[in-house]
């Protein structure tokens, strides 16, 4: 027996046909049962009549609940009435998992469907952020492969801190203390572009961030990259391209799952049509100022608040560049033409629009082996440890820089999420480790 989804279904359009899935929804009387059979590509309306199943049957599909699995047998028509636009009147059927009082109904807490995010993946909602997830994943590897990047790999367990100590989660390794889950992949990936030269990564990091916000998550996705030879510009222009391409294909792909969640896809469609605003530090601030009645204090970083605002301004993300050194990481490269009373570096946060913040952080990367440690030192941390680091710079060092970008954060701008709690199936937080 050849089983459709139930998307082929539809695309048949008539005729008899096999399908399997889950109950979504059932009602009926003594003689007719309308059950919703979904599947991961849709949903329909199955009929199953007692005067063509027998009543034997029709006594086991009159106690069929939500979430049973079944496989069914009918002729599938098309109805504009019926929910999705086809019904199929059933022949036949067979109960293959039951589902006794599934415990998620419509109203429900955010806390209990957390607790049961094991079964809220099955919604409809999950089910769209889901696929458009993939999607973006799938885009990330296509871009970078397209522009001939070689994906690579670098450790979980790390020895060294890049991205600030307060954020590390410590791990007993085999009873060393002084190991930490990667915060991200960069001083293990600036080695091997000395030897691929383009290089990309789709990974798990994990910061001991103590938020409970909308925006953060101590586990997740990071898409990196790193390449050698590279200017500041091209780095920018790498980030834009990518963001793009990630959009441009939900936008190809994932039309109804947009619809399912209520995307309205005119916010989406100028991020692919035009070119992203690019402002310095420096500019930023003045157009706080002016545009927004907002005074920042030079020298300081842009809070949630103030990347609002700026997003406010612009339908599109934008690209905020040279930011004063004190607030970067150690390892981004300050610029010629700094001010050495103002000293800035050549990093980027790309902040997306509507509310959503940061989704790229990145910057050229610092060649001086003297500035590295000096850094190092003023951020407390042993420049002995990270020996193996100077040693790209010692031996025929190049420009170079590269960026991450949060996959999460992308997902919930994309998708319109209230939360980015709701772009990964199991979210990690401050509070939630399982299930």
């Amino acid at each position: 027996m050849k089983f459709l989804s139930i998307k082929e279904a539809m695309d048949k359009g008539s005729g008899e046909v096999n399908l399997r899935g889950w109950v979504h929804r059932e009602r009926g009387s003594n003689k007719l049962k309308f059950i919703q059979l979904r599947d991961s590509t849709n949903i329909i309306q199955c009929i199953i009549e007692k005067s063509v199943v027998g009543d034997k049957k029709f006594d086991i599909a009159d106690k069929l609940q939500v979430e049973t699995s079944i496989t069914i047998k009918g002729k599938i028509n098309k109805d504009d009435r019926a929910p999705t636009g086809f019904e199929i009147h059933v022949s036949d059927f067979e109960v293959v998992g039951e589902s006794n009082e599934f415990p998620i109904t419509k109203d429900q807490s955010i806390e209990f469907l957390a607790d049961n995010r094991h079964l809220w993946l099955r919604s409809r909602k999950m089910t769209a952020i889901m696929k458009i997830r993939s999607t973006i994943f799938g885009a990330i590897d296509e871009y970078f492969r397209k522009e001939g990047f070689h994906e690579y790999h670098s450790p979980i367990f790390q020895s060294v801190q890049c991205e600030g100590g307060s954020t590390l989660f410590t791990v007993d390794y085999f009873g060393k203390k002084d190991v930490f889950l990667a915060q991200t992949w960069q001083l293990y990936a600036e080695p091997a572009i000395f030897a691929l030269e383009k290089i990309y990564t789709i990974a798990p990091s994990f910061r001991a961030e103590k938020s409970k916000t909308s925006r953060h998550l101590t586990e997740y996705w990071h898409a990196e990259m790193e390449v050698a030879w590279a200017k500041f510009d091209e780095i920018i222009d790498h980030g834009e391209g990518l963001i793009k391409h990630m959009v441009k294909k939900v936008l190809e792909n994932n039309k109804e799952e947009l619809k399912t969640l209520n995307r309205d896809i005119k916010k989406l469609e100028p991020t692919v049509k035009k070119k992203f605003p690019r402002m310095t530090y420096d500019e930023a601030v003045k157009l706080l100022k002016e545009k927004c009645k907002m005074k920042v204090e030079w020298g300081k970083d842009l809070r949630t608040i103030e990347e609002d605002k700026l997003s406010d301004l612009y339908d599109i993300p934008i690209a905020v560049t040279r930011y004063p050194k004190k607030v970067k990481a150690f390892y981004m490269k300050e610029p010629e033409d700094s001010d050495p009373k103002k000293p800035v570096v050549n990093g980027v946060d790309f902040i997306a629009p509507e509310h959503y913040g940061e989704i790229i952080g990145g910057s050229e990367r610092e060649s001086d082996i003297k500035k590295i440690q000096k850094r190092l030192e003023e951020d407390g941390e042993d420049p002995k440890e990270y020996e193996f680091y100077m040693d790209t710079r010692r031996y025929g060092s190049v420009p170079h820089g590269g960026f991450g970008l949060g996959v999460e954060r992308i997902i919930a701008w994309v998708c319109g999420l209230d939360n980015i709690k709701d772009a990964i199936p199991f979210p990690r937080t401050m509070i939630r480790y399982k299930p």
